[in-house]
């Protein structure tokens, strides 16, 4: 069981000057907690290197040091863990990439998937064609912070949902007939093998999104400014804002810059744990106002039982 009042402070991976933890993709397997996430070391002072890694926990009191799991020694930079799914008899983690392969005029990220056998090798990343089997990586737009779930009523059919930049000369069409504005668009893509992808349309929010089903409804969380926005929808399409989430960021330095990237688990049927459990970053003033993808950030984690009310450790 887990003893919540042992939990000594919110703040489990604290980054500093050198190194920032952001990024949290949570998942919970066998009794060990595993929080997947980008760490951004500060090589000089205008340059930072991004790798995925992972942290694990039986009691969410003592973690461990944090392992890199993707390719060591690569030009190539990692970040944004999403969450992990069992799909095919395997764990897939989709994840952002940085390459010049993709886009030999910068490093234009792209989202893709890991697959293992046992949650601690990983094979390499495949680019998600998000956009359609026709379009090429190198055509895609820029894209960040994918996220995969199920669809609640057909348990065939994936999503991915993702941060899309969008661009004017090809704006791509919503579900509702409305060209792609260029910022704060979240797009949907869905595969029923994951190897071809149909591009479905956007609708407004902001990065880092994870979904959740919550009786008939989904429940999206995201990062706007500042805060985990809450939105909720029967049909992934029409979407009511439902408030921004600060928890306890008045009162936690290492928070106040900025306050983003929840990862929610649904472990209310699990008897040792019991509930909702949320881990997030929050970057300190200094961190944000220097460089905010960096942010000296750091991760924290709270619970709740009705997905409305959240602790966290005193």
């Amino acid at each position: 069981m887990i003893d919540w009042s042992a939990i000594p402070r919110p703040d489990f991976l604290r980054g500093d000057r050198r190194v920032a933890y952001r990024d949290p993709a949570g998942h919970y397997h066998d009794g060990v907690f595993r929080v997947f996430h980008s760490r951004v070391i500060r090589v000089t002072p205008d340059r930072y290197d991004w790798r995925v890694a992972v942290t694990e926990s039986r009691n969410l009191v003592d973690w461990t040091e944090p392992r890199v799991i993707t390719p060591r020694g690569s030009a190539d930079e990692y970040g944004s863990p999403g969450n992990v799914i069992r799909y095919n008899g395997r764990w897939l983690i989709c994840l952002q990439v940085y390459s010049l392969d993709h886009e030999p005029s910068g490093r234009s990220p792209r989202i893709a998937t890991m697959a293992s056998d046992d949650l601690i090798h990983w094979r390499d990343p495949e680019i998600m064609l998000v956009e359609g089997p026709d379009v090429p990586v190198a055509s895609m737009d820029r894209m960040i912070d994918a996220y995969l779930f199920q669809d609640k009523d057909d348990d065939r059919k994936w999503w991915c949902f993702y941060k899309d930049k969008g661009r004017a000369d090809r704006p791509g069409i919503a579900p509702d007939g409305r060209k792609r504005p260029l910022r704060g668009v979240v797009g949907t893509a869905y595969t029923y093998d994951f190897r071809t992808w149909r591009y479905h349309g956007f609708f407004r929010a902001w990065e880092n999104v994870c979904v959740l089903v919550d009786g008939d409804e989904y429940v999206l969380l995201h990062s706007p400014r500042n805060g985990i926005g809450v939105k909720r929808s029967q049909d992934l399409a029409h979407w009511q804002p439902q408030g921004v989430w600060t928890l306890g960021q008045a009162d936690w330095p290492w928070a106040q810059g900025r306050l983003s990237a929840a990862h929610v688990l649904d472990l209310r049927d699990r008897p040792e744990v019991g509930k909702y459990v949320m881990f997030f970053h929050g970057s300190t003033r200094a961190g944000v106002a220097e460089n905010e993808p960096f942010g000296e950030s750091s991760l924290g984690l709270a619970w709740s039982d009705d997905l409305v009310h959240w602790s966290w450790p005193s």
